[in-house]
This record gives C-alpha cells, structure tokens and sequence, in this order.
C-alpha cells in the first residue's frame, strides 16, 4: 500500500478503509522503513484536517491507535475502573481533587495524565511539585497503587499508544492540533489502553481553552462520546467555562496547595463544585449510585476527610513527601512575590485565563516546546474574581517568582488581562452543557 495513494484519497475527500488507517498508524507506531516516512505522515495529518474523518473512521483511527502498543488488563483487580480528562486549562487542578473523592467512594481511578503546553497547565507537572512523587510507576507498582489505595496518578509510559506519542509530536509542529478526529482519536486510544470502562470528560470551553466556542466544544464533546461508545467505552462528557482561571492559584506547586485546601473543605466554590459535579459523574458510571445520591455520596467524601486521607495515601505510595499535606512549606516555593494593583476602582468583569496562563509561563511553570524545563515554584494567585469589587489601590494578581525581568514581562501581560466596570456581570454557568 503506496503512502502517496492513502494521502491521495484524503486528500480528495476519501473515506480511509481499515487497512489504510492500520497503515498509517503503523508506520507511526515503528517508523521501520516500511515505505512510510515522517512526511507522508504529516501530509496525511494536513489531509485529515482539512477534510475532516467520519464517525467510522475515526473510531477506527482511535482503535489503531490504541492496540499500536500494549494494552492494560486490570480485570485481577477489583471494582469499577473509571478515569477522567480533561481538554486542558488555566488553574485546572481538578484531577487531584477528584481522584482521591472518587476513590474514596469505592471507584477505581486509573489515571494516566499529561503535562503542560502552551498556557495550559498539567496533571504531571502539579504532582512533581510534590517532593519525591513519582509518577513514572512500572505496571507492577501502578497496579499495586491501584489495589491498595484505589488511586494511581501516572504519565503514558511508552508502551501504550506509542503511534500517539509520534503522531502528536508532528501535529504540534505543523499546524494540525485543533482536528476533532485527531483530538478524539489522540485521547480515546490512551484511555482505551489503560483499562478502564468508563470516562468522564471534561471538555473546556471559554478564553483559556483550545475550544473558543461552544459550538466547538460540543462537536469535540459529541465526537468523543461517540467514538468512546462504538469501542465498548462508557463515556460521559460536560463542557465546562474555561474563560476565567478555575480557582484562585495558576502555577504547579501553588495549584498543589489549593487542591490540598479544596480536599479540607476550602476551597473557592467554582473548583470544589466542578471537582464534586466531575467525581460524582464517575461514580455513576462506576455504577456506585446515581443522580443526587452520587453527589451526595461524594461530598460525604468531601466533608469527612477521607477524599484527603486518599490523597495523602496516593502521595505516600508513590514515593511523595506526604507531610505537604500538613505542611505547604516542604513544597517549592518561590522566593519573590509581586502584586499588581488595580489602579482603578471597580468591578471585576472579566479575567481572561488565556493571558494569565500565558504570564505564568512568562515566569517559568510553562512550556513553548514538550522538552522545556519548567519550574515548579512560580506561579500567579487571583486575589479578585469576576464578579468581585476592587478599591484602587487593592491587588488582582499576586506574582510568584524567580526572576525579576520575567515578572516584569508577566506584569505587563496581566495589565491586558482583565477588566473593570461598574457593576458586577451575572455569574456564568460554570457548567455549560452535557453528553451522555
């Protein structure tokens, strides 16, 4: 099978057959000179941007994807195995507050993560601010995590989905992330690997997402439900506003701390009713309970203690420093902080999370390119919300730092982030919309 002729198809407006998305997912997966190079695979990636895949295909791009490298079976360990993810945002922390709720509830979170891009923040960079944590575990010590705490937080190793990690490396150097096929199928086969039986998404919508609008979040949201379903995948997906940062604290080991906070009980109000809304979904695909008793169930969690108990019990068997439970000194901490006043009276109407993601990367918690270095001690904390009054002379970002040419530029970036008005706007819905 010529690499020219399945380009050639696309290219037209062609639907791919089985044997040509193997193809492709193959030479992605080995690169073995089997006649496919990197270019052949960019231009195909090119192709399926612009003419887009049907429902068909992609589900088989996905299941390519996904059985390219191993597979986990965890059916020797017992309960419902669920994950969540999300499409990625500013101050997005709830995966450490969810997964400890959920497993608190009996719900078996096998949670393979990523790290940060862009002004997006990540799962793996927040828990590496934890000193000690480990989140490169073998299988044999993610399977023990899983059967002792009911919890494993780790990265993709490279065993699974190994065409992914090829294909998504291309895709980001040339032009063709924002694809709802490529997305959905990058997504789906790594959650397909892993084991689990069901997924809660969580697709971002708003100013600091990859998805601006709704329209294009519920084409991502209903793409992903469908192609999860038509591998055996129970999926449930809720789009979420991601136009201001969720919660107050942007920056690995300072969204660390608030996630700490939010499993104590308090946390701002946006994070810990999204993280219950997001837990108590995968405790109903879990099959555990459902509607207002799944909510109910999760927020006994929440206010006994024992979603905190996990994640202190997570922390300890992956190698972490379980004390930054008690103690948030043992975390990074930077040795500078800024605050950028006001300078006016007024209302907090808007903030955007796109440009305060972009100001912590400016001051080093984020990447421009995969192998960048980040630094775990910076960061920028929201003193004043949407919604909120400010006198003049009060701050509405606290700048975390090392560097102080970096928080001059970051300063600088935050002075175009939000704005003021008169009166306060209507709270926005924090929830959107939701597929199942």
């Amino acid at each position: 099978m010529r690499p020219g002729d399945v380009i050639q198809t696309k290219r037209d407006g062609g639907e791919l057959s089985h044997a040509q998305i193997a193809a492709f997912v193959n030479a992605a997966a080995r690169l073995d000179g089997s006649g496919w190079e990197k270019y052949h695979l960019t231009a195909l990636l090119m192709a399926i941007y612009l003419k887009g895949m049907t429902p068909a295909e992609t589900a088989h791009l996905t299941r390519a994807m996904a059985e390219s490298g191993t597979r986990l079976d965890l059916a020797d360990i017992a309960g419902p195995k669920v994950d969540k993810h999300s499409t990625g945002g500013v101050g997005d922390k709830t995966s450490l507050i969810l997964g400890p709720l959920a497993a608190a509830c009996g719900v078996v979170v096998p949670m393979m993560s990523g790290r940060g891009l862009g002004h997006s923040g990540g799962t793996l960079d927040k828990l590496e601010s934890i000193p000690g944590f480990n989140v490169n575990l073998t299988e044999a010590q993610f399977r023990a995590a899983l059967r002792k705490v009911g919890l494993g937080m780790i990265g993709q190793t490279a065993d699974i989905a190994p065409a992914d990690k090829t294909l998504y490396a291309l895709r980001d150097v040339t032009a063709t992330v924002e694809s709802i096929p490529l997305i959905t199928a990058s997504i789906l086969s790594k959650k397909l690997a892993e084991g689990i039986s069901g997924l809660v998404m969580d697709v971002k919508c708003g100013a600091g997402a990859f998805m601006k609008t709704r329209e294009q979040a519920r084409a991502l949201a209903e793409s992903l439900v469908a192609v999860g379903t038509a591998n055996g995948l129970r999926v449930s997906a809720l789009i979420t506003a991601m136009d201001a940062p969720l919660g107050r604290y942007v920056g690995n080991a300072l969204e660390v701390i608030e996630s700490i906070e939010a499993l104590k009980g308090n946390g701002p109000a946006d994070l810990t009713d999204l993280s219950v809304k997001l837990a108590a979904r995968m405790v109903e695909l879990a099959g555990i309970a459902t509607g207002p008793d799944a909510e109910a169930k999760v927020r006994t969690a929440l206010s006994s203690g024992a979603g905190l108990d996990v994640f202190r019990k997570c922390i300890e068997q992956q190698g972490g420093d379980p004390r930054v439970i008690d103690d948030y000194s043992r975390l990074p901490r930077a040795p500078g902080t800024v605050p950028f006043v006001a300078g006016t009276a007024g209302s907090i109407t808007s903030i955007n999370a796109e440009q305060v993601g972009i100001a912590v990367r400016v001051l080093g918690g984020g990447r421009n390119r995969a192998e960048d270095e980040i630094d775990h001690r910076v960061g920028i904390i929201v003193r004043a919300k949407p919604g909120e009054y400010v006198t003049a002379d009060q701050t509405v970002f606290e700048l975390h730092g090392c560097d102080a040419a970096k928080m001059s530029q970051a300063a600088a970036i935050l002075s175009g982030a939000y704005t003021l008005g008169e009166a306060p706007p209507p709270e926005p819905p924090l929830v959107l919309g939701e597929l199942t």
